[in-house]
């Protein structure tokens, strides 16, 4: 019998099962298989690796559903501790939404790296559909961000006071995302729902989207370039680099979880 090896990591709890050469025609059907935390090894998206060099490679996402998706920021970071090792470097990647830098730094934990994602420019959407069905009050501060991937930033006064998983039900081909300011004057506080996947600990396009949205809202202190978002699995930092052009930086670590085979 033969076998595949792929490796599990982490950012903030946003799991992800590496696998470098994979068969990409495969990909949909196997990340459902692979992903199913009951029948499976368990996560919340697949990353295949293709063209491999010794500093670059091609990044495809499949969702834990078995759907494409453009990009993942805590993915990417994930990607590139599964494809390169915890080492410091510079390492390019393509993805379905364009072509990303990742600044990779060893850490005191033999598992853990902490990277640096350029991930382009924020840009607006128009309102996705089936939003009204949401019913945000008037006046609720909302945004329609892509950072080659969908998302809806909501703002409240409690992130926990909300039916995420009901709300995300309703939007499942976006990813949502509600904010609340704080604690600190340079930070704010998200959970999401992310399409493909549901409800995870951590989203880094989602981070970024949320810095980005609570920066035009006034969430934040205009003193501060570098945003602390904390969420569920541990916080990101999200630099803004031209908030008018919306072009970020998102900060934070990928841990290695370990190795697994599997039946080919």
């Amino acid at each position: 019998m033969t076998t595949i090896r792929l490796s599990k990591h982490h950012g903030l709890g946003n799991d992800f099962l590496v696998w470098i050469d994979g068969d990409l025609s495969a990909g949909a059907e196997l990340a459902r298989r692979w992903c199913d935390r009951r029948r499976g090894v368990g996560a919340d998206g697949l990353l295949v690796a293709t063209d491999v060099t010794h500093n670059s490679a091609t990044m495809v996402l499949f969702n834990a559903d078995g759907s494409r998706a453009e990009m993942s920021g805590n993915g990417i970071r994930c990607f590139v501790q599964g494809v390169f090792g915890c080492v410091d470097g510079e390492f390019v990647v393509s993805t379905d939404a364009g072509v990303r830098t990742v600044l990779a730094q060893a850490t005191p934990d033999p598992f853990t790296v902490v990277a640096s994602v350029s991930m382009g420019a924020v840009s607006t959407l128009a309102e996705p559909m089936g939003w009204q069905a949401l019913g945000c009050a008037e006046g609720r501060p909302v945004a329609h961000l892509s950072l080659g991937n969908p998302h809806s930033v909501v703002a409240t006064d409690d992130v926990h006071d909300v039916d995420l998983a009901a709300l995300g039900q309703l939007v499942p081909h976006v990813n949502l995302e509600i904010v609340a300011a704080g604690p600190e004057s340079n930070a704010v506080t998200m959970r999401v729902h992310e399409r493909g996947a549901g409800i995870t600990e951590a989203c880094g396009t989602g981070a970024c989207a949320t810095a980005f949205a609570a920066a035009r809202w006034g969430l934040v202190s205009p003193l501060n370039d570098e945003i602390v978002v904390h969420m569920d699995g541990g916080d990101a930092t999200v630099r803004l680099h031209h908030p008018q052009q919306g072009e970020v930086t998102l900060i934070g670590p990928a841990t290695f979880v370990g190795w697994v085979e599997l039946p080919g």
